[in-house]
């Protein structure tokens, strides 16, 4: 069982994606988090939980770690120190400790932030810490969904280097392409677009190797 670190593990789809962790037969995942308070939910589940803000220093959260999952994120409240910075000072470390894959959950659009005037800076910050994310030399995957509802998961998605079209797709789909990108013969320093779509996920990514 691969050691996964969720940084994020609080947050809507983070939250998803250690659920789906702890289910699978690979892997066990380790919750990070930046509150005491919120450490609760999942030592009641017996998830490991370790304790850390994205803004501050990160070395401990990668001990004993095999790969890493980013999905936090400041909510536009701070996105340059969070977003941008969190991302960059866990994507060092990880380098560091020899983390075997690091899946990032960006959003579409980080190749291009200036085609989306309102969400602009949030999508430069983003595109910052996957460009970083590139150049690190550690093996990545970096997911770019349309805009995410909460939909119930279809298990289906529509998935390219560039979609060229914008739409939606659930979280629920979301955290299970992320979770499938952490296998080692998926995904491969692979950048990609998602939308829901026709095709199962495992499927969809066979594609991308």
């Amino acid at each position: 069982m691969e050691r996964v670190l969720v940084a994020g593990a609080n947050g809507t789809t983070g939250k998803i994606v250690v659920e789906l962790l702890n289910k699978s037969q690979y892997f066990t995942p380790i919750a990070m988090v930046r509150k005491e308070e919120q450490l609760k939910q999942f030592k009641d589940k017996n998830i490991e939980t370790v304790l850390a803000d994205l803004q501050e220093d990160l070395a401990h959260t990668v001990k004993d770690i095999d790969k890493v999952v980013f999905t936090a994120g400041s909510g536009g409240k701070n996105v340059v120190e969070v977003d941008q910075e969190g991302a960059k000072r866990l994507i060092d470390v990880s380098k560091v400790a020899d983390v075997k894959k690091f899946v990032m959950l960006s959003s579409m659009g980080a190749d291009e932030p200036e085609s989306v005037e309102k969400l602009q800076e949030y999508l430069k910050a983003k595109q910052k810490a996957d460009i970083h994310l590139k150049e690190s030399g550690l093996n990545y995957a970096i997911v770019r969904p349309g805009s995410l509802n909460n939909e119930k998961p279809s298990g289906k998605i529509e998935l390219k280097e560039k979609l060229n079209k914008r739409g939606e797709i659930s979280r629920a789909d979301v955290a299970q392409t992320l979770v499938r990108a952490l296998h080692d013969d998926t995904a491969n320093k692979e950048t990609f677009e998602i939308l829901e779509g026709e095709v199962l996920i495992a499927e969809a990514l066979e594609k991308v190797e």
